[in-house]
């Protein structure tokens, strides 16, 4: 018998721990492991951590095996991993029907299931039975197979697993805006089976996209269609949002120490080193104890205090398990691993004798890792007051194989016979590593000679598409469309890839296809898709963001990042390149442009440096001839060469015909369609927002199906009192032109009385036999006039009201190139034309009504909620919806247009919006600070309101000027509200003459700038302005009276509770308060005191829950006065100047009390407020009020305006009155013995 070397001998004990511990209980038929010997479910996850232990000894084996014994030993435990992995994949093959449906769905009840049997590996549980939604376990599987197979096994066997992995990709590619269930299958931490968005599983996600990219499942000897492919921008939106999660775990979970798993291995999904170390740190400070990590706060799982006859907790039970939550020793297996591969020794010994010290010694002596150690019932109240004073017991499973497993690896890495490198052979450990500065390359392309001759001028040399042949130049909906065809396969019934987004890294690749190479341009500058690309000055500032996210998010891809720009007619501005696009070229060939490395050149220059993609799964793959392009695509290709832009519908070019004197009637009845669409509603009694200067004629909601006379059209009640008079409309046919004013005394007059009117659903409208003969009749006129009008406003109209009578599919008589032209053609022809009119308000109207979209709007929502903002929709008060979870991109779609009803132009603002805000949260997140939900109907009130103070407009006026703002503008006006700085408007002309350009069809054309008035000091403004866009002159040839300071505190506690901020740390201070008193009391609803035992003060139901309370107070200046006397009362309780507050407490009577007090000050020093509510002669609090009971003043809820109008500081400030009411309060409850500690004054 050969003598064995030390080594030898210590990998055989391994072998036989091993085997005794792990693959005895491994089933022969499917390969999978069971939960326990009296359970033959496996779960994905336990299963793949199982096998780790294995494949790591295999790889031990493999490096001293000079005998056929060590050989024989090393094959036997690769089979058994391969064995279980394919056991995984036939348990999931099974349900690709599943995959297939989740794509499009996302929903729980679609997803793979979570367990299979061990037996058959069939299901065991039905789909409502168990949170089988959990994207971790799926990504995890797809990262240890990817290890794997880059270490030498081979686990896929054929092309039909190749595409149902593939598919496997795509169903965890929205694993960023996917709630699941999370690691530890139960959602919310109130187990009330609610899944939430989970950062362990998004970052599982992640790095499961990256390990698998490029992958070839053969290994060494596959081809081009064994290859699996993953649109790097899918695995970035994940580290995007895991970045912005962590260290919390989710809403309901403010930490959890399964983070481990992805900060370091097997995940190792986060590339910031300093926020690696953040979350290890508070998983340590705030979880860690004797006997492991706890999973996370309030973890009611196996305490004595559970009821184990419950899958769930009510609310009120969490705060018992405080301090008594079950450690587990399987965290301390992560944190072994983790400083192994740091290469920490010190740290690795501390927490291996740690470990060794509460494991379980058998009888033979093998070390066991039991599950969980939990607190004895009858010292779990003694734990609860002294946290880590008593002993605890093991629990559940012993040995808990997913734990010893990781503790295998931890003694084979300690002990040298695995190296870090063979545990992660495609070094996802190096991710954190500092690379080198990316230079990002340009290419700047011109559709045509003209357009190239124009760059010319402003010494830009560049190519036209045709002279980069034989480079193909396509849009990005064509890669889009082309990454369909991945994954599809007929037998297994998978159609391959659903999402339609492509983002800024997969365009800037090159890619070949049988020796074509192809460039794409960015989907944020498709001209076609989205509407926002045809603004210039957006254009620039989105090209400049572009580059910097290439600069900082291109990793792990071989080759440079290659950007091509298109310049196209859509983006001249009557015939000439605008200067913000002119001024960011130049830029370009500095070689830097904000910080970024750029090289401008030609596309044939970059050939041998750009990251290139072979897009070999577009063969003909199934039929046999991999080498042939498939027919569709061939057919695809052939129709989608990229041609001019312009469009080929002619149909409403105007023939030489004469007008007469129906269609003029005609034409009024149309007339406002569009206009009745509008929800936009500024009113004072809601929003509590107007100025001086607004009228008090205000815009009303008007569906376009409100009250119309049978046969006829809806038209505007007030069309006599305002067509023609302030003539702000692009959006209606408010225009002074000759027609307009003819046609105006045609309009029919308005009905005596209500009853007359019949209240008509015009979509599904029903009318008599005869009056459909009329409709027929009036429908060819006005496809007539459509053809005779050159107003685009007017052709909207027209447009508008056959929508709304005969729908987007109606055919409309006309011919083009002999297809019939309907309805939705014409509007696409006329979104074409206002576009390039730069009609914004007519744009993003007819953007709406041909279902146009905003660029990733799904990303964008996620953005703002996993950054802990909801968002609410639709115009307050009624019908607002709140989205609290991310959504699909169609569901997020319909929810919009479904809560803006037919207002086309606010759902599309809406969207718009939304982009913007995750843009700023993204790049400055201080502007969101103490903002818990996004009101996005109310915020653009707020900008109408705001618009309407600017330009002593009424609110209809406003809202239109608002509707027709540039995007540039609208994303400058909405970062102005954020930001609550003051604005004007920038002009060497009057505020008159800004009117009358307004009436002349030109809003939304930069006609204004907002300019910033920091601090007051009007004559300091923030360079906000592009250039060329000013009316006449620039910043310094329009100097701005400083006006007088007043108004401003109202105006900031205005916007401040119309954007629901409060201030830092306000929802855990409102716990606080809480605890102290048996409730508080605003606007009649009651915050009970019990919310402090169901939630914890930093967890964000608890924040939702104070300010539902807070948003039913309709005027936001008073909403503002009733959060600052919540901070007074947080302050008594901070500073403990009494021991309890009383019973409960109405927040409002404070406010009131220091009305009265200030009103009474205001009477002793004859101040300002004498001349309203505190004039001789009025009671406190309700002096100067009118008839009506509204103050004279035009305070809020009966406050003084000049209250709210008070700087919060000082001796005449709100904080000092409120304090001073809070005293008053104290010294009626309390007794009058007791001493107060005025501390907080």
């Amino acid at each position: 018998m050969r003598t064995r070397s030390n080594s030898g001998v210590r990998l055989d004990y391994y072998q036989r721990v091993v085997h005794k511990l792990i693959l005895d209980h491994q089933q022969p038929v499917t390969g999978l492991f069971p939960a326990s010997p009296h359970n033959d479910h496996a779960w994905i996850r336990d299963n793949l951590y199982c096998i780790l232990a294995v494949w790591g000894l295999s790889m031990a084996f493999k490096k001293i095996a000079d005998q056929d014994e060590d050989r024989a030993k090393t094959y036997e435990l690769e089979q058994s991993c391969v064995k279980l992995m394919r056991g995984l994949l036939m348990a999931m093959m099974q349900q690709k029907d599943k995959v297939e449906k989740f794509k499009s769905t996302q929903h729980p009840h679609d997803s793979l299931h979570a367990k299979y049997s061990c037996i058959t590996g069939r299901i065991v549980v039905k789909d409502n039975e168990w949170g089988h939604l959990q994207i971790d376990a799926i990504s995890l599987y797809l990262l240890i197979l990817a290890q794997m197979t880059a270490s030498g096994l081979q686990i896929v066997f054929s092309l039909d697993e190749v595409a149902f992995i593939q598919n496997l990709v795509f169903y965890i590619e929205s694993a960023y805006c996917t709630p699941d269930y999370g690691i530890w299958e139960r959602g919310d931490k109130t187990n009330h089976g609610l899944p939430e968005l989970n950062a362990s599983s998004i970052g599982m996600a992640k790095a499961a996209l990256e390990a698998m990219n490029e992958l070839d499942l053969f290994g060494a000897r596959g081809g081009p269609s064994s290859v699996i492919h993953v649109l790097a921008d899918e695995a970035q939106k994940c580290q995007a949002v895991l970045q912005s999660m962590l260290p919390r775990e989710s809403n309901s979970k403010e930490l959890d120490s399964g983070l481990l798993s992805i900060i370091s291995y097997p995940a190792f999904a986060v590339d910031d080193p300093q926020l690696i170390t953040k979350t290890r740190d508070t998983i340590v400070s705030k979880l860690q104890g004797k006997y492991g990590c706890k999973r996370f706060l309030r973890d009611g799982h196996k305490t004595p205090r559970e009821d184990p006859s419950r899958l769930y907790y009510e609310p009120w039970e969490l705060r018992m398990f405080e301090n008594i939550e079950c450690e587990w020793p399987l965290f301390f297996c992560y944190l072994i691993l983790d400083y192994c591969f740091q290469g920490d020794k010190v740290n690795l010994t501390e927490y291996m004798q740690k470990l060794e010290k509460i494991m379980i010694r058998k009888d033979d002596g093998i070390k066991l890792v039991p599950e969980l150690y939990s607190v004895p019932g009858d010292k779990a109240h003694l734990e609860q007051i002294e946290p880590g004073s008593q002993e605890r017991i093991p629990l559940g499973r012993c040995p808990f194989i997913w734990a010893q497993s990781l503790y295998i690896l931890g003694k084979l890495l300690q002990e040298g016979f695995l190296a870090v490198g063979e545990l992660d052979p495609l070094n996802r450990r190096l991710c954190s590593e500092k690379k080198p500065d990316v230079v990002v390359q340009i290419v700047i392309l011109a559709e045509d000679n003209e357009i190239r001759d124009k760059l010319l001028e402003y010494d830009l040399h560049v190519q036209t598409i045709s002279e980069v042949a034989p480079i193909e130049v396509q849009p990005a909906r064509v890669l889009s469309h082309l990454y369909t065809y991945l994954g599809r396969n007929k037998k297994l019934g998978l159609s391959g890839r659903k999402s339609r987004d492509v983002g800024i890294l997969s365009t800037s690749k090159l890619y070949s296809l049988n020796e074509r190479i192809f460039a794409f341009t960015p989907q944020n500058f498709d001209y076609e898709e989205y509407y926002m690309t045809r603004d210039p000055a957006l254009l620039a500032s989105t090209f400049t963001a572009n580059v910097a996210f290439l600069g900082m998010s291109w990793k792990q891809m071989l080759g440079r990042p290659t950007i091509t720009l298109l310049a196209t007619q859509y983006l001249l501005d009557q015939g000439k390149i605008p200067m913000a696009m002119i001024t960011t070229m130049k830029k370009l060939k500095s070689g830097y442009i904000n910080g970024t490395r750029v090289t401008l050149g030609n596309l044939g220059d970059f050939l041998s440096t750009s990251a290139i993609t072979n897009l070999s799964f577009l063969g003909s793959q199934e039929e046999g001839y991999p080498d042939k392009l498939n027919p569709q695509v061939q057919s695809y290709l052939e129709e989608h060469l990229l041609r001019s832009f312009s469009s080929r519908l002619s149909v409403l070019a105007r023939p030489p015909a004469v007008r007469h004197a129906r269609a003029l009637r005609r034409r009024m009845s149309v007339r406002g369609a569009i206009k009745k669409t509008r929800s936009i509603n500024v009113d004072s009694d809601t929003l509590g927002m107007e100025g001086e200067y607004v009228g008090s004629h205000l815009l009303e909601r008007k569906p376009s199906w409100l009250e119309v006379e049978p046969g006829r059209s809806p038209s505007p009640e007030d069309a006599k009192k305002r067509a023609f008079t302030k003539g702000t409309s692009t959006t209606s046919l408010g225009i002074t032109t000759p027609t307009i004013e003819i046609s105006k005394e045609s309009t029919p007059p308005p009905p005596k009385e209500e009853g007359t009117v019949k209240n008509v659903l015009l979509r599904n409208r029903t009318i008599s036999e005869s009056q459909n003969i009329y409709a027929e009749q009036e429908t060819d006129e006005l496809i007539a006039m459509l053809r005779e009008t050159e107003s685009l406003d007017e052709q909207g109209d027209i447009l508008q009201y056959l929508v709304d009578t005969h729908g987007l599919e109606f055919n409309t008589g006309m011919q083009e190139n002999g297809k019939h032209v309907t309805v939705k053609d014409l509007l696409k022809v006329l979104y074409e034309k206002a576009c390039s009119q730069k009609l914004w308000g007519l744009v993003r109207h007819t953007a709406g009504m041909l279902g146009k979209r905003v660029e990733d709007l799904a990303k964008a929502v996620t953005d703002l909620l996993v950054r802990q903002k909801q968002i609410t929709v639709g115009m307050p008060p009624n019908n607002e919806h709140t989205i609290i979870a991310p959504l699909p991109e169609n569901e997020l779609r319909q929810l919009i247009h479904v809560a803006y009803g037919d207002d086309e132009s606010t759902a599309m603002l809406t969207q718009e919006l939304l982009v913007y805000l995750a843009m700023f949260i993204r790049t400055e997140p201080q502007l969101f600070l103490e903002m818990l939900r996004l009101r996005v109907g109310l915020i653009i009130q707020v900008m109408a309101t705001e618009l309407s103070r600017t330009l002593s407009c009424d609110g209809e006026e406003a809202s239109e000027h608002l509707l027709n703002l540039s995007p540039f503008e609208m994303k400058n006006l909405l970062h102005h509200i954020l930001s609550g700085k003051e604005f004007a408007i920038n002009s060497a002309n009057s505020l008159i003459d800004i009117k009358e350009k307004f009436a002349k069809n030109k809003v939304g054309r930069g006609n204004f700038s907002i300019v910033s008035n920091k601090s007051n000091r009007y004559t300091k403004k923030s360079q906000i302005l592009l250039e060329g866009q000013g009316l006449q002159g620039t910043i310094d040839e329009a100097p701005i009276t400083e006006p007088d300071r007043q108004g401003q505190w109202l105006r900031r506690r205005r916007l401040d509770g119309a954007l629901n901020r409060v201030p830092r740390d306000f929802y855990q201070r409102v716990w606080a308060v809480l605890e102290k008193c048996q409730g508080l009391v605003i606007q009649g609803k009651v915050l009970q005191p019990n919310l402090t035992q169901e939630m914890t003060s930093g967890e964000l139901k608890f924040a939702l829950a104070v300010e539902t309370v807070l948003n039913s107070i309709p005027q936001p200046e008073y909403r503002q006065l009733v959060v600052e006397a919540l901070m007074v009362l947080t302050l008594v309780v901070e500073y403990k100047a009494v021991n309890h507050l009383g019973g409960t407490i109405t927040v409002e009577h404070l406010v009131h009390k220091a009305n009265q007090i200030f009103l009474e000050d205001q009477t002793r020093c004859s101040g300002d407020a004498t001349l309203c509510c505190a004039k001789e002669g009025a009671g406190a609090g309700a002096g100067g009020a009118g008839a009506a009971g509204a103050l004279v003043c035009g305070g809020a809820a009966g406050v003084c305006q000049l209250l709210y109008d008070s700087a919060p500081s000082g001796r005449f400030g709100t904080m000092t009155y409120l304090a001073r009411a809070v005293a008053a309060l104290l010294a009626e409850r309390l007794p009058a013995h007791e001493p107060v500690e005025c501390a907080i004054t």
